[in-house]
C-alpha cells in the first residue's frame, strides 16, 4: 500500500537552494568584507545583544509556534530555516540599500540588524503555519524581507525615520504580511484539515517555553538599536516594567473572559508578550515608569480582547466563513494590534515632546509619525498579498489542504510502519 501522503521535494527544493547560497556565496566574494581591526572594540559591546536576539529568534518564535499536535517538529525547524536564509538576504540588502560605498562591511551591528529583519518571516510565517512547504518559505522569505527593508529606506528617506523606530515596526508590519499572505493561500476555510490543528498539553508546554524565552530577552531587542547609553537604559526599564505588568494581565484578564473563571495558556502566551511588542516603537521616548507600565496593561487587555471576542467573532465567524481568512497562530492578536498599540502611543508621545513654538515642525514630526504606522501597515498589507497570489501557484508543490498542519509531509518518521 502507497504513503498517503504526497513525495518530497527531492529535487526541486536542494536545486533552489543550492542556487541561492551559490549566488549568496558570489555576492559576498565580490561585494563583502570584514570591518577593519580598528573598530573591533565595539564587537564586545554589542555581542551580548547578538546572543539574547539570536536566542529569541531560533529559540523563542521557533518554540511560540509549536503549539499543532502534529506540527512541531516543523514549527521549529522551519523556523530555523527561515531564519538562516533571511539573514543571509537581509545583510545583502541592507548593505547595498544603506551604504554609500557600494560595498557590503561587515559587523556585528549589520548581523544584528539582518536577524531583526528576518524576524519579520518569523512573524509571518505563524500566519502560514502549517499551510506551506520549504519552497514556499524560501520565496515568502526572499519577497517579505525585501519588501520591509523596502519600506524602512522609504520611511528613513522620505519621513524623517531613524534606525529604531522603523525597526520596531517589524512586528506590525510581520502581522499585516502574515495574515493577508495566508488569506491568499488555497483551501483557506480548511475542512478537511480542521481536526488536526489542535494543540495538545506537550505542545502547549512547547509555546509556553518559547513565551518564556521571549519574556526574557525582549528588554535586549527594545534597546539594541539604541545609540545613547541612556537611551538603552530607559528603553531596558520601560520594557521590563511593561512585561511584568502585562504577565500579570495576562492570567488575571484571562480568568475574568472564562465563564468559569479559569484561566486560557493561549491567552497567556499572547497577551504576556504583548507589552514588549507595544512598548518597542517609543520606549526611548517614555520618560515614566507608570507610561511604562499602562502600555504593559492595555497592551495584555487589548492581546486577549482581540483573541476572545474580536477575532473569534470576526476571523471565525465571518472571515472564516465568508472570506476565508485562517491565521494559525492568531500573529493578529500577538504582534498586530500590539504593534498599532505602540505606533499610536509613540504618535502621542511625539505630540507630547514637540515644539509648538515652532508649529510647522511639530506638525511635520507628528505627520511623519503618522505617514511612518500607515506605510509599514500598507506595505505589510499590500506584500502579503502579492506574495500570498505567488505562493498560490502551482509552480511551488504547495501541500493539499487535507495534509496540512502534518510533520509526516515533510519529515521521516522512521518509527511509524511502512506506508506513512
Amino acid at each position: 500500500m502507497g504513503s498517503k501522503y504526497p513525495k518530497s521535494l527531492r529535487i526541486f527544493l536542494p536545486l533552489w537552494v543550492l542556487m541561492l547560497e551559490i549566488a549568496f556565496i558570489l555576492v559576498f566574494f565580490f561585494f563583502a568584507s570584514y570591518e577593519t581591526i580598528s573598530k573591533k572594540s565595539e564587537f564586545l559591546k554589542t555581542y551580548h545583544a547578538f546572543q539574547d536576539i539570536n536566542v529569541m529568534a531560533v529559540l523563542g518564535l521557533g518554540f511560540l509556534k509549536a503549539s499543532l499536535r502534529r506540527y512541531t517538529w516543523s514549527s521549529v525547524a522551519f523556523n530555523l530555516f527561515n531564519l538562516a536564509l533571511g539573514v543571509q538576504w537581509a545583510i545583502i540588502l541592507d548593505g547595498f540599500l544603506f551604504s554609500s560605498s557600494g560595498k557590503i562591511t561587515v559587523n556585528i551591528q549589520r548581523i544584528i540588524l539582518g536577524a531583526m529583519s528576518a524576524m519579520s518571516v518569523l512573524i509571518s510565517s505563524g500566519a502560514t503555519l502549517g499551510k506551506v512547504n520549504l519552497i514556499q518559505l524560501i520565496v515568502m522569505t526572499l519577497l517579505e524581507v525585501t519588501a520591509f527593508l523596502g519600506t524602512k529606506k522609504l520611511t528613513l528617506t522620505f519621513l524623517d525615520g531613524n534606525e529604531h523606530q522603523s525597526m520596531m515596526q517589524i512586528h506590525l508590519f510581520g502581522a499585516c504580511f502574515g495574515v493577508t499572505t495566508a488569506w491568499c493561500l488555497p483551501g483557506r476555510r480548511l475542512n478537511a484539515a480542521k481536526e488536526k490543528e489542535r494543540g495538545t498539553t506537550t505542545s502547549s508546554l512547547f509555546t509556553t517555553l518559547g513565551t518564556l524565552f521571549l519574556w526574557v530577552f525582549w528588554p535586549t531587542f527594545n534597546s539594541a538599536l539604541l545609540e545613547y547609553p541612556s537611551e538603552k537604559e530607559t528603553a531596558v526599564y520601560n520594557t521590563y516594567y511593561a512585561l511584568t505588568v502585562s504577565a500579570v494581565v495576562a492570567m488575571s484578564f484571562s480568568a475574568a473572559t472564562h465563564s468559569h473563571g479559569k484561566i486560557s495558556m493561549t491567552h497567556v502566551h499572547r497577551a504576556t508578550l504583548a507589552a514588549g511588542v507595544a512598548v518597542g516603537v517609543a520606549t526611548n521616548l517614555i520618560h515614566s515608569p507608570w507610561i511604562a507600565m499602562v502600555l504593559g496593561l492595555l497592551a495584555g487587555m487589548i492581546s486577549i480582547a482581540g483573541a476572545k471576542y474580536l477575532l473569534v467573532m470576526v476571523q471565525q465567524v465571518y472571515f472564516n466563513q465568508i472570506i476565508g481568512l485562517h491565521d494559525t497562530c492568531e500573529v493578529y492578536s500577538t504582534f498586530g494590534l500590539p504593534g498599532l498599540l505602540g505606533g499610536l502611543a509613540y504618535i502621542l508621545l511625539m505630540t507630547e515632546r514637540a515644539d509648538w513654538t515652532q508649529l510647522s515642525t511639530a506638525g511635520f514630526q507628528i505627520l511623519y509619525s503618522a505617514g511612518s504606522l500607515c506605510l509599514f501597515m500598507a506595505m505589510g498589507l499590500v506584500g502579503g498579498m502579492l506574495t500570498g497570489l505567488i505562493l498560490s501557484l502551482n509552480l511551488w508543490k504547495a501541500p493539499h489542504e487535507g495534509k496540512y498542519f502534518d510533520d509526516q509531509v515533510f519529515w521521516e518518521f522512521p518509527h511509524l510502519a511502512a506506508g506513512f
